[in-house]
Protein backbone atom coordinates (compact mmCIF):
# COMPACT_ATOMS: atom_id res chain seq x y z
CA UNK A 1 0.00 0.00 0.00
CA UNK A 2 2.59 2.74 0.62
CA UNK A 3 4.34 1.52 -2.17
CA UNK A 4 0.98 2.34 -4.08
CA UNK A 5 0.89 5.83 -2.28
CA UNK A 6 4.10 7.29 -3.28
CA UNK A 7 3.93 5.91 -6.72
CA UNK A 8 0.61 8.13 -6.85
CA UNK A 9 1.65 10.87 -5.75
CA UNK A 10 5.20 10.99 -7.61
CA UNK A 11 2.42 10.76 -10.57
CA UNK A 12 0.38 13.49 -9.19
CA UNK A 13 3.14 16.04 -8.86
CA UNK A 14 4.57 14.92 -12.35
CA UNK A 15 0.73 15.63 -14.39
CA UNK A 16 0.16 18.93 -12.25
CA UNK A 17 3.55 20.24 -13.06
CA UNK A 18 2.81 19.97 -16.58
CA UNK A 19 -0.54 21.01 -16.31
CA UNK A 20 -0.28 23.84 -14.44
CA UNK A 21 3.64 25.15 -13.79
CA UNK A 22 4.46 26.61 -17.15
CA UNK A 23 2.65 27.64 -19.99
CA UNK A 24 5.38 26.06 -22.33
CA UNK A 25 4.22 23.55 -24.09
CA UNK A 26 7.03 21.64 -23.90
CA UNK A 27 6.82 19.63 -20.44
CA UNK A 28 3.03 18.71 -21.83
CA UNK A 29 3.67 17.88 -25.33
CA UNK A 30 6.67 15.61 -23.89
CA UNK A 31 4.91 13.77 -21.03
CA UNK A 32 1.91 13.03 -24.09
CA UNK A 33 4.71 11.56 -26.29
CA UNK A 34 6.08 9.33 -23.51
CA UNK A 35 2.87 7.85 -22.60
CA UNK A 36 2.03 6.97 -26.18
CA UNK A 37 5.28 5.33 -26.12
CA UNK A 38 4.88 3.31 -23.34
CA UNK A 39 1.50 2.38 -23.77
CA UNK A 40 1.81 1.81 -27.36
CA UNK A 41 4.52 -0.87 -25.78
CA UNK A 42 2.03 -2.29 -23.28
CA UNK A 43 -0.34 -2.91 -25.91
CA UNK A 44 1.81 -4.83 -28.24
CA UNK A 45 1.91 -7.05 -25.33
CA UNK A 46 -1.71 -8.25 -24.87
CA UNK A 47 -1.98 -8.80 -28.75
CA UNK A 48 -2.25 -12.45 -30.00
CA UNK A 49 0.60 -13.95 -31.55
CA UNK A 50 1.94 -17.41 -31.94
CA UNK A 51 4.58 -17.91 -29.78
CA UNK A 52 3.99 -17.08 -25.26
CA UNK A 53 7.07 -14.84 -25.63
CA UNK A 54 7.39 -11.33 -26.43
CA UNK A 55 9.83 -9.97 -28.59
CA UNK A 56 10.82 -6.76 -26.43
CA UNK A 57 12.47 -4.85 -29.27
CA UNK A 58 9.64 -5.06 -31.70
CA UNK A 59 7.28 -4.28 -28.79
CA UNK A 60 9.18 -1.55 -28.05
CA UNK A 61 9.32 -0.76 -31.97
CA UNK A 62 5.30 -0.56 -31.77
CA UNK A 63 5.86 1.95 -29.20
CA UNK A 64 8.21 4.12 -30.61
CA UNK A 65 5.26 3.88 -33.76
CA UNK A 66 2.52 4.88 -31.40
CA UNK A 67 4.32 7.97 -30.23
CA UNK A 68 5.71 9.07 -33.34
CA UNK A 69 2.30 9.16 -34.71
CA UNK A 70 0.77 11.18 -31.63
CA UNK A 71 3.45 13.61 -31.80
CA UNK A 72 2.42 13.89 -35.88
CA UNK A 73 -1.27 14.55 -34.69
CA UNK A 74 0.49 17.01 -31.88
CA UNK A 75 1.68 19.08 -34.66
CA UNK A 76 -1.03 18.28 -37.24
CA UNK A 77 -4.52 18.88 -35.53
CA UNK A 78 -5.91 17.58 -39.03
CA UNK A 79 -4.44 14.43 -38.06
CA UNK A 80 -6.00 14.27 -34.67
CA UNK A 81 -9.49 14.60 -35.58
CA UNK A 82 -9.07 11.75 -38.03
CA UNK A 83 -7.49 9.83 -34.54
CA UNK A 84 -10.77 11.53 -32.76
CA UNK A 85 -12.99 9.96 -34.96
CA UNK A 86 -11.58 6.46 -35.58
CA UNK A 87 -11.36 6.00 -32.01
CA UNK A 88 -14.87 7.09 -31.36
CA UNK A 89 -16.20 4.30 -33.98
CA UNK A 90 -13.39 1.42 -32.53
CA UNK A 91 -15.53 2.95 -29.30
CA UNK A 92 -19.33 2.27 -30.46
CA UNK A 93 -17.92 -1.12 -32.23
CA UNK A 94 -16.77 -2.40 -28.58
CA UNK A 95 -19.95 -1.79 -27.20
CA UNK A 96 -21.18 -4.97 -28.80
CA UNK A 97 -17.69 -6.43 -28.22
CA UNK A 98 -18.42 -6.18 -24.48
CA UNK A 99 -21.67 -7.21 -24.62
CA UNK A 100 -21.16 -10.73 -26.22
CA UNK A 101 -17.72 -11.91 -24.35
CA UNK A 102 -16.84 -14.51 -24.05
CA UNK A 103 -19.30 -16.01 -26.76
CA UNK A 104 -18.01 -13.85 -29.26
CA UNK A 105 -14.04 -13.06 -29.83
CA UNK A 106 -13.72 -12.12 -33.45
CA UNK A 107 -12.29 -9.02 -32.47
CA UNK A 108 -9.21 -10.53 -30.89
CA UNK A 109 -6.97 -10.71 -34.05
CA UNK A 110 -4.11 -8.27 -35.95
CA UNK A 111 -6.25 -6.23 -36.25
CA UNK A 112 -5.99 -4.30 -32.74
CA UNK A 113 -2.57 -3.91 -33.56
CA UNK A 114 -3.89 -0.83 -35.55
CA UNK A 115 -6.59 -0.40 -33.45
CA UNK A 116 -4.17 0.09 -30.51
CA UNK A 117 -1.66 3.08 -32.43
CA UNK A 118 -5.44 4.85 -33.35
CA UNK A 119 -6.67 4.44 -29.26
CA UNK A 120 -3.69 5.43 -27.77
CA UNK A 121 -2.57 8.15 -30.48
CA UNK A 122 -6.36 9.79 -29.97
CA UNK A 123 -6.47 9.62 -26.34
CA UNK A 124 -3.06 11.38 -25.73
CA UNK A 125 -4.09 14.13 -28.75
CA UNK A 126 -7.10 14.62 -27.18
CA UNK A 127 -5.73 15.27 -23.36
CA UNK A 128 -3.11 17.94 -24.72
CA UNK A 129 -6.12 19.46 -26.96
CA UNK A 130 -8.09 19.95 -23.64
CA UNK A 131 -5.03 21.17 -22.10
CA UNK A 132 -4.62 23.89 -24.44
CA UNK A 133 -8.18 24.66 -24.46
CA UNK A 134 -7.73 24.87 -20.75
CA UNK A 135 -5.83 23.06 -18.03
CA UNK A 136 -8.48 23.67 -15.68
CA UNK A 137 -10.98 21.46 -18.23
CA UNK A 138 -8.45 19.22 -18.75
CA UNK A 139 -9.01 18.61 -14.62
CA UNK A 140 -12.47 18.81 -14.95
CA UNK A 141 -12.01 15.72 -17.45
CA UNK A 142 -9.70 13.91 -14.68
CA UNK A 143 -12.11 14.65 -12.07
CA UNK A 144 -15.30 13.32 -14.02
CA UNK A 145 -13.27 9.64 -14.74
CA UNK A 146 -11.76 9.89 -11.12
CA UNK A 147 -14.98 10.17 -9.60
CA UNK A 148 -16.78 8.10 -11.61
CA UNK A 149 -14.63 5.39 -11.11
CA UNK A 150 -13.79 6.38 -7.22
CA UNK A 151 -18.05 6.27 -6.74
CA UNK A 152 -17.91 3.02 -8.65
CA UNK A 153 -15.42 1.45 -6.58
CA UNK A 154 -17.34 2.49 -3.10
CA UNK A 155 -20.87 1.79 -3.92
CA UNK A 156 -20.14 -1.31 -5.41
CA UNK A 157 -18.06 -2.74 -2.87
CA UNK A 158 -20.82 -1.53 -0.55
CA UNK A 159 -24.28 -2.55 -2.19
CA UNK A 160 -22.99 -3.95 -5.17
CA UNK A 161 -25.03 -7.25 -6.11
CA UNK A 162 -25.83 -7.03 -9.69
CA UNK A 163 -23.26 -7.54 -12.24
CA UNK A 164 -22.43 -5.24 -14.79
CA UNK A 165 -20.69 -7.51 -16.95
CA UNK A 166 -19.44 -10.50 -15.06
CA UNK A 167 -17.51 -12.14 -18.05
CA UNK A 168 -14.79 -9.31 -18.37
CA UNK A 169 -14.90 -7.27 -15.13
CA UNK A 170 -16.59 -9.64 -12.43
CA UNK A 171 -15.62 -6.94 -9.42
CA UNK A 172 -17.98 -4.13 -11.24
CA UNK A 173 -21.95 -4.34 -10.47
CA UNK A 174 -24.73 -2.05 -11.68
CA UNK A 175 -25.12 -0.81 -8.28
CA UNK A 176 -21.40 0.59 -8.81
CA UNK A 177 -22.32 2.10 -12.17
CA UNK A 178 -25.09 4.21 -10.80
CA UNK A 179 -22.62 5.30 -7.61
CA UNK A 180 -20.03 6.23 -10.09
CA UNK A 181 -22.55 8.34 -12.25
CA UNK A 182 -23.82 10.02 -9.44
CA UNK A 183 -20.45 11.30 -8.09
CA UNK A 184 -19.57 12.46 -11.39
CA UNK A 185 -22.77 14.21 -11.59
CA UNK A 186 -21.88 15.74 -8.34
CA UNK A 187 -18.89 16.93 -9.64
CA UNK A 188 -20.67 18.39 -12.96
CA UNK A 189 -23.27 20.22 -10.63
CA UNK A 190 -20.45 21.82 -8.54
CA UNK A 191 -18.41 23.20 -11.39
CA UNK A 192 -21.70 24.20 -13.45
CA UNK A 193 -23.09 26.12 -10.37
CA UNK A 194 -19.56 27.78 -9.51
CA UNK A 195 -17.70 28.50 -12.52
CA UNK A 196 -19.60 28.23 -15.55
CA UNK A 197 -22.01 31.20 -17.04
CA UNK A 198 -24.38 29.46 -19.57
CA UNK A 199 -27.69 29.92 -21.42
CA UNK A 200 -30.41 26.56 -20.01
CA UNK A 201 -29.80 24.98 -24.03
CA UNK A 202 -25.65 25.34 -23.39
CA UNK A 203 -26.26 23.90 -19.97
CA UNK A 204 -27.84 20.95 -20.77
CA UNK A 205 -25.56 20.34 -24.05
CA UNK A 206 -22.70 20.66 -21.66
CA UNK A 207 -24.83 18.02 -19.43
CA UNK A 208 -25.45 15.95 -21.60
CA UNK A 209 -21.44 16.00 -23.10
CA UNK A 210 -20.62 15.02 -19.21
CA UNK A 211 -22.95 12.27 -18.72
CA UNK A 212 -21.55 10.90 -22.90
CA UNK A 213 -17.80 10.89 -21.46
CA UNK A 214 -18.76 9.28 -18.08
CA UNK A 215 -20.57 6.14 -19.51
CA UNK A 216 -17.42 5.85 -22.44
CA UNK A 217 -14.66 6.04 -19.54
CA UNK A 218 -16.53 2.90 -17.77
CA UNK A 219 -16.80 1.40 -21.71
CA UNK A 220 -12.49 2.28 -21.56
CA UNK A 221 -12.00 0.73 -18.59
CA UNK A 222 -13.88 -2.49 -19.36
CA UNK A 223 -12.88 -3.03 -22.75
CA UNK A 224 -9.09 -2.86 -21.80
CA UNK A 225 -10.37 -5.58 -18.97
CA UNK A 226 -11.57 -7.63 -21.45
CA UNK A 227 -8.65 -7.68 -23.82
CA UNK A 228 -6.20 -8.44 -20.61
CA UNK A 229 -8.54 -11.26 -19.63
CA UNK A 230 -8.62 -12.64 -23.35
CA UNK A 231 -4.82 -11.98 -23.70
CA UNK A 232 -4.65 -14.15 -19.72
CA UNK A 233 -2.48 -11.45 -18.39
CA UNK A 234 -3.44 -9.92 -14.75
CA UNK A 235 -1.77 -6.28 -15.66
CA UNK A 236 -0.43 -4.27 -18.70
CA UNK A 237 2.84 -3.54 -17.23
CA UNK A 238 4.49 -3.29 -14.06
CA UNK A 239 6.70 0.31 -14.86
CA UNK A 240 4.34 1.66 -12.26
CA UNK A 241 5.19 0.20 -8.58
CA UNK A 242 2.03 -0.86 -7.38
CA UNK A 243 -0.69 0.14 -10.08
CA UNK A 244 0.53 -1.86 -13.03
CA UNK A 245 0.96 -0.45 -15.97
CA UNK A 246 0.38 3.29 -17.97
CA UNK A 247 -2.61 1.56 -19.98
CA UNK A 248 -3.83 0.24 -16.21
CA UNK A 249 -4.01 3.96 -15.56
CA UNK A 250 -5.28 5.63 -18.86
CA UNK A 251 -7.95 3.15 -19.27
CA UNK A 252 -10.94 5.17 -18.90
CA UNK A 253 -9.44 7.91 -20.20
CA UNK A 254 -8.89 6.25 -23.79
CA UNK A 255 -12.26 6.69 -24.70
CA UNK A 256 -13.20 9.50 -22.32
CA UNK A 257 -10.54 11.93 -23.58
CA UNK A 258 -11.41 11.39 -27.38
CA UNK A 259 -15.29 11.80 -26.87
CA UNK A 260 -15.21 14.97 -24.40
CA UNK A 261 -12.14 16.54 -26.59
CA UNK A 262 -14.42 16.24 -29.84
CA UNK A 263 -17.34 16.74 -27.48
CA UNK A 264 -15.40 20.74 -26.61
CA UNK A 265 -14.64 20.84 -30.62
CA UNK A 266 -18.36 20.88 -31.73
CA UNK A 267 -19.80 23.17 -29.15
CA UNK A 268 -17.39 25.83 -30.12
CA UNK A 269 -18.67 25.43 -33.55
CA UNK A 270 -21.98 25.99 -32.64
CA UNK A 271 -21.32 28.70 -30.29
CA UNK A 272 -21.09 27.43 -27.30
CA UNK A 273 -18.09 29.42 -25.72
CA UNK A 274 -16.15 27.02 -23.14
Amino acid sequence: MFERIITALVLVAVVLSCMFATKSQYPMFALMVVAAGVAGYEWFKLMPRKCKNVIKPVAWGYGLLTAALSALALYYWDVALLLWSASILTWLLSIYWVKTYPDYDGWYNVSLHGIGIVLVSAAVTAIFSVWLNSPWWLMYLFLLVWGADSGAYFVGRKFGKKKLAPNVSPNKSVEGLYGGILTSMLIVVAVASLYLDMTWPELCLFLILSVITVFSSVLGDLFESMIKRRAGIKDSGRILPGHGGVLDRIDSLLAAAPIFATGIYVLKLIGVDL
